[in-house]
């Protein structure tokens, strides 16, 4: 399979520019605290990210399906790169007010939608609906998004102490224009999907979506649960800023500790999904990762967040790719673009909530009633994944052998 030019293409994309984008996950919110020093208003920022992804999702799924999965790549990072150009840039020209900032953000959120779906669809069009391939190349995918992890947080410190965190910002851009340079020259555009009448009109995901009661259940577990992930992730750099005397080393370590764990799962993933079939594969380590982060309950030195991150992205690391790969074969490819910008958009729905809520928190009470919200969240919506996966396990596409 990693012969296939094509995919290594898109892997090699993956790597480079979600590192950039890694890094600016620490830059944007340390750019906020330290020119703001406030908490809310990098919440407000991260949230507005969320909401664009939200508001943009279904819209941008619907062009995603008429445009086709590469050309949707292609255009979305032609436009993320000088997007993301536009915060440093009129910083230093002295024209950044907050307002302007969160409308950019907003709108780098939107694109994220049909990019995330057009990923997956070009996955499938490279290797065909056979869930043992498609679940093997989200695992190389998901290993290289994690890779990133431990790439990117660490060097985003190192460079906010050397350069200053606006100047990462325009590493993440570059990124963006190589990627766009991989997809164009190496990634195969897919055959045509034949139209029918359920993929017609905007709304075509939301229809489906409402039709598949497992697709759905999985989407508003994700929804709630990747929100408490969202309040988790802003909080690092709070806890880094104040704890450790504004030390941006400390918060990306933080980072890469799940990334490292998550790739670790993702090369254990090759063995355990031999193992177990894929409904109790799911069902088990999505609680497995739930029940780690109970470690951030209490947490005061850093090791114990380490240790928590380490646990949870490993079970996450070895659920993902199963989970991922049944989550664009389960649906039937005329409409597989709009279904899965739509689940993202629904998942989004609630990630300001976690941004906006972390930073009210932090703001008043400081970060340990974040990891404990955490955790408790974390256990109700993988229990109710688990349960879901495991009562409607005949939903889920036959497994090739």
């Amino acid at each position: 399979m990693l012969r296939n030019r094509g995919l290594l293409a898109l892997l090699a994309a993956e790597v480079v520019s979600t590192t950039g984008s890694m890094m600016t996950w620490l830059a944007l919110p340390w750019f906020v605290l330290s020119s703001t020093g406030s908490a809310s208003r990098m919440g407000i920022v991260l949230a507005a990210e969320a909401a664009g992804v939200a508001a943009l999702g279904i819209p941008g799924g619907h062009l995603a399906a008429r445009l086709g999965a590469r050309r949707t790549m292609v255009i979305v990072n032609a436009i993320a790169g000088p997007a993301i150009l536009l915060v440093p840039v009129l910083h230093w020209a002295g024209l950044l007010s907050f307002g302007l900032l969160v409308v950019i953000v907003f709108a780098i959120g939107g694109l994220f939608g049909p990019y995330f779906a057009s990923q997956r669809v070009v996955l499938a069009e490279i290797l065909g609906d056979d869930e043992v391939r498609v679940s093997a190349a989200n695992a190389w995918l998901q290993g290289a998004t994690r890779i990133t992890m431990l790439i990117g947080p660490p060097l985003a410190g190192v460079l906010i102490a050397l350069i200053g965190a606006p100047a990462v910002l325009v590493v993440d851009a570059a990124t963006f224009l190589f990627a766009l340079a991989l997809i164009s020259l190496f990634v195969p555009g897919g055959r045509p999907v034949e139209a029918t009448d359920e993929a017609q009109g905007v709304l075509a995901g939301v229809r489906y979506l409402r039709r598949n009661r497992l697709l759905l259940a999985w989407t508003l577990s994700m929804a709630v649960g990747d929100a408490a992930w969202n309040a988790l992730f802003a909080t690092l750099p709070f806890y880094a800023f104040t704890e450790y005397d504004g030390n941006a080393k400390v918060a990306g370590i933080l980072l890469a500790c799940f990334g490292a764990a998550a790739v670790a799962g993702n090369i254990l993933s090759f063995r355990v999904r031999r193992r177990l079939e894929p409904a109790t594969l799911i069902a088990v380590f999505v609680l497995v990762q739930a029940a780690a982060l109970w470690l951030l309950v209490g947490a005061g030195p850093a090791g114990w967040i380490a240790a928590a991150l380490l646990l949870a992205g490993l079970a996450n690391g070895i659920v993902n790719p199963s989970l991922h790969a049944f989550l664009t074969l389960i649906v039937p490819p005329a409409v597989r673009s709009q279904a899965l910008t739509a689940v993202l958009a629904i998942n989004q729905l609630a990630a300001p909530v976690g941004f906006l809520g972390a930073g009210v928190i932090l703001a008043h009470r400081g970060y340990q009633p974040v990891l404990l919200l955490v955790p408790a969240v974390q256990t109700v919506t993988m229990g109710a994944r688990a349960l879901a996966t495991l009562r409607r396990r005949e939903s889920l596409p036959v497994t090739a052998s």
